[in-house]
């Protein structure tokens, strides 16, 4: 097989030494436009896990590349005077430069041609070549020449950053959070060989221009970061090679082959430098694509192998890298967190790393952000341990005179069980069994404030003397039998009412008796459903009305929190959507229009629900569709309801229409909820794909919510919260009598299940190379 590799990278080089390795007789050519000895940047990093993978695939290289790099296990964190270390990370660093010769000399030894100096700009010099691979970098000239094919996209981030270096020694990967009379200044530091450490400068583009970076020289900016981060330096000097100032792209392809060409590293997606995963991402694309050719030499098929069977991977890393960027990008929003907070953020931030995570790897850590925590609850006049803190999920929360006994929150999940909107015996057990559970707060599902209302036939009401009697006895069950608090939220369906049951076709219209349904303006909901009419102003007063009558007989009926539906597109929040707005008259328009009528109505609700119970709203902090409702909209709508009373944002995202495109993953919608808590300075609630309570402690821990809402895992599992308790040692959650055996055996059992699992899980962890290094002798790499 004739093969052809436009690009020296990493990337390039390390598919042709695998290549030849495993196809001696192949014609391998690597076309490199630089110098051999040429090369940008300073060092490369990698995880424990990469370097076994390059064990695996190529020992020989593996040995050199490991006896040149610098290995650590701790991450240090420097902001406000404060510096804290975390440990068994498990990375190295290497030069760039030792990297590349490595390469280019194992592959010289296996036999593959290398072409330096050719600076290739017409593909026809391969026409006889089986296979191309693109492996020219960012700015590829070919995925370029062919666009329209590729269909590459491009999102230039708004922050600044500069790659440099210093003969500073490093003993940590390093982050340096650094305040300055310019705006906040952030360094990605680690030694990659003896005298030689890489650091990233980074910063928002209002800094940058503030700085003056915009027109200084490399020279002058270097020096300008030598004044900035001089009491770390310790008169060590800042390096450059090529260290210009620029935006970070974030590339993405639709496809990454085309014909026998196919793109691979920096040429096919990209990964921020915050996550340290470049380099990594470039050298397992060449191990995914000779994989392909393992498994099949067609060409053919193993290129549409490679694309297929590596783009989950490559995806995952940049989702990853995306949610770390964007911390970064933010940083101002966590400036004002206790140090122990933000640092307990920076190592959570893109959700590879988690609490419990960090309590195997770094206990006293854990134990410092435990006590930081149960501090911020004292200071909130809580009597609550800080020598001995219980996790935060069980600490408590007061929202106006209500006291939440944890953070855990059953979502609002529509059981369309009713009948006439009356809940029945399923809804008894269905809310009684998760309050003997241990949740903290319990949220009704959407209750509806009259029968145009409903959103189905199956959906409860609170619009007759009948289904409040009926709701009140879910309301004394609980007060009962638990120390769970009770949330009803009431909603209007709007242009999504009159549909079908969940499982019969969600959102889909009902083909008899259906009832009239309006909404802010006359869009349907699909193609086919009811056209509703624009609410009129008469329409708008009796709903207005209506929640008002629901909300009184809520307050009858015993209900310790009330909640107003604005989000997934129902008739509140189609008035604040502008794809679900097109009025022109005061109610439609400006954000402000668009927020007059929900906020006619949940001040109207205000005013007769009981002044010492809070009350919340639900938003869609993002429509997720071209157009619609953006993070920093949602602030705005959030900081409007928090002025006309709200104790308590419920950040929740999408179902406004059909078109939207959200990014799911886990806890996909808690960044919208840090963004909401902690710009518009108000409590919130997350909730999305939060799944347990790893999740739930991290999310609390890192200030990204106040409250932390879980609906499936509480569907299987009412008793979450309570196992969740035994696991973590929070004895004083309460428990019915009825059910206190059971409750005591399992606070026996999970202690000695935890101290297994924990011991299972550290002896499965392999030793990091750091620590290898280390136990034979070998003085710290600082030293060396």
């Amino acid at each position: 097989m004739k093969t052809a590799i436009v690009g020296g990278g990493p990337a390039g080089l390390y598919f042709a030494i695998l290549m030849k390795k495993q196809w001696p007789q192949a014609d391998v050519a690597v076309y490199e436009r630089n110098r051999a000895d040429d090369t940008f940047g300073f060092g490369v990093v990698f995880s424990d896990a990469t370097l076994d993978n390059f064990e695996k695939y190529d020992r020989p290289s593996y040995d050199r590349i490991t006896r040149e790099f610098a290995y650590w296990d701790d991450i240090a964190i420097h902001f406000k005077g404060t510096v804290h270390r975390v440990g068994g990370n498990g990375f190295c660093g290497c030069s760039r430069r030792t990297l590349l010769l490595i390469l280019q000399d194992r592959a010289a030894e296996l036999g593959v041609k290398l072409h330096y100096q050719a600076d290739i700009d017409d593909e026809s010099i391969f026409a006889d070549a089986d296979l191309v691979v693109v492996a020219d970098g960012i700015n590829s000239r070919f995925r370029e020449r062919y666009v329209e094919h590729f269909a590459p996209e491009v999102d230039l981030r708004p922050n600044k950053f500069a790659w440099m270096g210093s003969t500073k020694p490093l003993d940590a990967f390093t982050f340096i959070f650094q305040e300055t009379e310019w705006g906040p200044f952030i360094a990605h530091a680690y030694q990659y060989e003896a005298n030689r450490s890489t650091w990233v400068f980074e910063t928002d583009p209002e800094t940058f221009e503030r700085a003056g970076l915009g027109h200084k020289t490399e020279a002058e900016a270097a020096a300008l970061m030598e004044q900035v981060f001089g009491w770390f330096l310790d008169g060590h000097k800042i390096l450059t090679n090529r260290s210009i100032w620029r935006n970070f792209p974030m590339i993405r392809n639709k496809r990454w082959v085309r014909g026998n060409m196919a793109l691979l590293g920096d040429a096919k997606a990209t990964a921020h430098f915050s996550i340290g995963s470049g380099t990594k991402l470039a050298m397992e694309d060449a191990i995914a694509l000779y994989e392909s050719l393992l498994r099949d030499q067609s060409v053919e098929k193993a290129l549409a192998l490679y694309e297929t069977g590596r783009r989950e991977e490559v995806e995952k890393t940049q989702h990853a890298a995306d949610v770390s960027l964007v911390w970064f990008e933010h940083v101002a929003r966590f400036w004002n967190f206790d140090p122990v907070q933000f640092s307990f953020g920076v190592m959570t931030r893109s959700k590879a790393i988690t609490y419990d995570n960090l309590r195997l790897r770094a206990p006293e850590f854990v134990r410092e952000v435990d006590r930081m925590f149960a501090r911020h609850v004292r200071q909130a006049g809580f009597d609550v341990s800080i020598e001995k803190p219980i996790a935060p999920m069980f600490q408590p929360m007061r929202l106006r005179d209500m006291t939440i006994p944890n953070r855990v929150v059953v979502s609002p999940m529509d059981m369309y069980s009713a009948v006439d909107g009356v809940p029945g015996d399923w809804h008894l057990v269905h809310y009684g069994s998760r309050a003997t559970g241990g949740a903290g707060l319990i949220f009704t599902e959407m209750t509806c404030v009259s029968p145009e209302a409903r959103i189905t036939l199956g959906c409860t009401g609170l619009w007759n003397d009948e289904q409040e009697k009926a709701w009140k006895r879910v309301v004394d069950f609980i007060h009962g039998h638990s120390a769970t608090k009770i949330c009803l939220q009431l909603g209007h369906a709007g242009r999504k009412g009159a549909t079908k049951l969940m499982w019969e076709g969600i959102d889909r219209p009902l083909e008899a008796n259906a009832w009239d349904i309006c909404s802010a303006s006359p869009i349907p909901y699909f193609p086919d459903s009811q056209v509703p009419r624009e609410a009129t102003r008469a329409d708008m007063d009796a709903i207005k009305a209506q929640f008002v009558s629901a909300a009184e007989r809520g307050a009858r009926a015993g209900f310790d929190m009330l909640e107003l539906h604005c989000a997934h597109g129902y008739l509140l929040a189609s008035f604040i959507s502008p794809l679900t707005n097109r009025r022109s008259d005061e109610y439609g328009g400006s954000l402000e229009n668009r927020l007059r009528y929900p906020l006619e109505v949940f001040d109207a609700m205000r005013e007769v629900w009981p002044a010492h119970k809070p009350m919340s709203v639900r938003i869609s902090a993002t429509d997720w569709a071209e157009g619609g409702l953006s993070g920093e909209e949602a602030v705005a709508v959030a900081q409007a309801f928090a002025e006309h009373g709200v104790d308590l944002v419920d950040v929740s995202t999408g179902q406004t229409v059909r078109e939207a495109r959200p990014i799911y993953g886990r806890m996909f919608q808690t960044p919208f909820s840090d963004q909401v808590r902690n710009e518009a300075k108000v409590a919130t609630m997350c909730v999305g794909n939060i799944t347990t309570a790893d999740q739930v402690n991290t999310i609390l821990a890192a200030g990204r919510a106040d409250l932390v809402a879980l609906g499936r895992p509480h569907l299987v599992d009412p008793f979450f919260t309570m196992k969740a308790a035994a696991w973590y040692g929070a004895g004083d959650i309460h428990c019915p009598p009825q059910y206190l055996a059971g409750k005591e055996q399992i606070f026996r059992n999970s202690v000695r299940d935890r101290q297994d699992f924990e011991e299972l899980k550290l002896r499965a962890k392999p030793k990091t190379r750091a620590e290898l290094k280390m136990e034979a002798g070998a003085t710290s790499l600082a030293a060396e």
